[in-house]
């Protein structure tokens, strides 16, 4: 059995269409019908995430701690009590290939990670886009870290002791324990998924809190120039 863990607060837009994605990626002939449970996490939701996900079949978990890597942690422990053999997480603003879980068996490593793709920019400055599209190694051999696209054996996963209860940088620290450990991680661009790049992003640290730091990075970097230019500098 494979486990896929989706950690949620508040996503009752998004869930419905990362789930989706997933339970069609579950269905890729190249799995020859082995199971997928879909574990989402609600993480102090007061909203309709977990009716959306309970709609869509999804195992639905509730904790209370507002941190990713409690609720990460907590949904892979209930696909570990159910046997899985492989652990592969994404987020709720996120959906992924048809070839998803496939590319990250493929891979025949102890984990894998993956890389990401943004197509809807909207309330991003053009600056902003092109610096995501000309900085960012969409390649294998990459050294991303994504919650978003991220995969690893159960075996791999339990001698690292999984995930640690950080608020941000638990896939980090998930990956940096894996790689002390010896095992082996795929750095691939063959598994892949698209992810928001919405303002109001939930994560703190994470994707959405990076490109508002490029954001105001180049905002400031705009504004001195024309301020010099001004002055004739």
């Amino acid at each position: 059995m494979l486990g896929v863990v989706i950690p949620a607060h508040n996503e009752a837009d998004y869930i419905g269409a990362c789930v989706r994605s997933v339970i069609e990626a579950a269905r890729h002939p190249a799995l020859a019908g082995e199971q997928v449970r879909i574990f989402v996490v609600l993480d102090s939701c007061t909203d309709a995430t977990g009716d959306v996900a309970h709609a869509l079949d999804a195992h639905v978990l509730l904790v209370e701690t507002r941190n990713v890597g409690v609720a990460r942690a907590t949904g892979a422990a209930a696909a570990l009590a159910e046997r899985a053999r492989w652990l592969a997480f994404t987020d709720a603003d996120t959906t992924v290939a048809p070839d998803w879980l496939v590319q990250q068996l493929l891979c025949r490593a102890d984990a894998v990670c993956g890389v990401i793709s943004v197509t809807d920019w909207r309330g991003h400055s053009d600056a902003v886009r092109e610096n995501f599209v000309t900085t960012y190694r969409d390649a294998d051999g990459h050294r991303h870290i994504h919650g978003a696209n991220l995969g690893v054996s159960a075996s791999a996963y339990s001698l690292v002791k999984g995930f640690q209860p950080l608020a941000t940088n638990e896939d980090v620290a998930l990956v940096e324990a894996l790689i002390a450990a010896g095992v082996t991680v795929a750095w691939s661009a063959a598994p892949r998924v698209t992810t928001s790049a919405r303002l109001d992003s939930r994560a703190p640290g994470g994707f959405g809190d990076a490109l508002r730091q490029v954001s105001r990075r180049l905002a400031a970097t705009e504004l001195k120039t024309v301020v010099l230019t001004a002055c004739g500098r």
